[in-house]
């Protein structure tokens, strides 16, 4: 069975930091592409960072230069490191793993992050 299991998110204050990891099960890990992915209420779940097998990163503009996500294959996680956080960055936070083949994806159940003073 395959999970996705996010942590680390939490209440930080604008300007602040928080790092959140994605822990992957029941897939080879280092065959997927990861991402995170963020859904504010009333808004659609929008991409945030991704990093390919080969490590490859891409990030949202809104996000670049403040984020960094990372992965550990001995280990099948995949981290983001958020830096500068905005209260826009308020959302859901969620783990995407992804093959493109044979097609597959599945997703973690998602962390909440909120920023605010």
């Amino acid at each position: 069975q395959v999970q996705l299991v996010e942590s680390g998110g939490g209440l930080v204050q604008p300007g602040g930091s928080l790092t959140l990891s994605c822990a992957a099960s029941g897939i080879t890990f280092s065959l997927y592409d990861m991402g995170w992915y963020r859904q504010a209420p009333g808004n659609k779940r929008e991409l945030v960072a991704t990093i390919t097998s080969g490590g490859t990163t891409t990030y949202a503009d809104s996000v670049k230069g403040r984020f960094t996500i990372s992965r550990d294959n001995a280990r099948n996680t995949v981290s983001l490191q958020m830096n500068s956080l905005k209260p826009e960055d308020t959302a859901v936070y969620y783990c995407k793993a992804q093959r493109v083949w044979p097609r597959q994806m599945y997703w973690g159940q998602g962390t909440q992050v909120t920023v605010s003073s």
